[in-house]
């Protein structure tokens, strides 16, 4: 593990940076999963997620001469973001390489702080080794986001928070991606306490760091696909992989429909927004991959809230269909004055609201004469959708 002092160290260093973000008691993840669930909300940090701790950490211990040159980092972006903060802090240059795919809020988030940002790869770690190069052949230090003891420590700085507002965890939930975060929060809990259980979750679109924790050996993947873009990383580390399988108890995944489904919860729930990334801890507890923690005091780091608003507005509307509350139809009706607004009146009738109408004449599907109509309704569950399809079914709109 790393040395506990390491990171009494980093808090010092960062007490003055970061934000003391709440940890608080939630109700209905409690009752949902049947554990005493708190969140740690780093979705709440300066930056809008933890890296910030890791990436001031380890800028602050550079030297005069490093510092002088300026800083240059790999990141699908809270890593980026944690990085240019950390160099405007001390007045020095830094440039972030971010895949090619990065959600547009994230490179401007980088931006606003001063750092500048090149596009390249379709992944992390294609972007990672563009840094890499272009750092060496521009005299800057890169600034690893997981694979360094002194990012590590700042990351398990976290660790330490939590223990301050609840001494007597049973298990503490961290989502993984490269390793850096529950590197040092496991070697922080098991150097204090441990009896208390780290457990880890990754997107099973990133499967490269789980298969290596089970194998005890680094394995790669080909390619990574996850909606949870701050943790989709490719390659596994060795130093991580390491510090894991001497300090965590536990490493499961989840995938994406169960990571949407707990974004969208902690958005009606805890009114939180928070990203693919985070929310894998609480996908995990919403789902039932932890049923050994019913009864249990359990703490759930969410990890960062810097959610793509385009991403976000899919979820939305792919959650409100899944669970009853939106439903859309297709009907075909005969094209002449008055069928639309029969059809309509029989909706409204039903209290099914209209927010949203297609009509389309052209298909070549159709008969001449005929126009299908698209609707968006809202409606009020899934009883309520079998009501409208079974009227709609007698009065001939919908055909078996």
């Amino acid at each position: 593990m790393l040395d506990i002092n390491k990171i009494y160290e980093a808090r010092e260093r960062i007490k003055d940076v970061v934000v003391d973000t709440p940890l608080s008691y939630a109700p209905h993840l409690s009752h949902v999963s049947g554990c005493e669930a708190y969140l740690k909300k780093e979705n709440l940090q300066v930056t809008g997620a933890f890296k910030i701790r890791g990436a001031y950490n380890k800028i602050a211990t550079l030297s005069d001469e490093q510092k002088a040159c300026g800083v240059i980092a790999a990141s699908a972006g809270n890593h980026a973001q944690g990085v240019a903060l950390s160099a405007s802090k001390f007045g020095i240059k830094a440039v972030i390489v971010m895949p090619e795919s990065t959600p547009l809020t994230k490179v401007n988030g980088v931006k606003h702080y001063g750092a500048e940002v090149i596009l390249a790869g379709t992944n992390y770690d294609e972007a990672y080794a563009y840094a890499k190069s272009y750092g060496e052949k521009n005299s800057l230090t890169f600034v690893h986001p997981f694979e360094d003891d002194e990012v590590m420590a700042g990351q398990g700085t976290l660790a330490l928070d939590i223990l301050d507002g609840c001494m007597d965890l049973d298990a503490v939930v961290i989502p993984v991606g490269g390793g850096g975060l529950i590197s040092g929060m496991a070697c922080a809990f098991k150097s204090i306490n441990p009896k208390i259980e780290v457990i880890g979750v990754s997107a099973k679109g990133a499967p490269a760091l789980k298969n290596s924790f089970d194998l005890k050996t680094p394995v790669d993947s080909l390619s990574v696909r996850t909606i949870a873009d701050g943790i989709a990383v490719r390659d596994t580390s060795p130093i991580t992989l390491g510090y894991m399988l001497d300090s965590v108890d536990k490493f499961i995944s989840v995938d994406d429909e169960e990571i949407a489904s707990a974004i969208l919860f902690l958005l009606e729930r805890q009114k939180l927004v928070v990203e693919g990334a985070g929310a894998v801890g609480v996908a995990a507890l919403l789902h039932n991959k932890l049923e050994h923690l019913k009864g249990k005091k359990v703490a759930v780091v969410l990890s960062g809230g810097n959610m793509d608003v385009t991403l976000l507005s899919v979820i939305i509307e792919k959650g409100l269909l899944k669970s009853g509350r939106k439903m859309k139809l297709t009907v075909t009706l005969i094209d002449k004055p008055g069928s639309l607004m029969r059809f309509t009146e029989i909706l409204q009738l039903l209290n099914a609201n209209i927010v949203h109408i297609a009509y389309d004449r052209t298909s070549i599907s159709l008969d001449y004469g005929d126009a299908n109509v698209t609707v968006h309704v809202e409606t009020k569950g899934e009883e309520h959708q079998r009501a409208i399809y079974k009227v709609l079914k007698e009065e001939n709109y919908i055909r078996d």
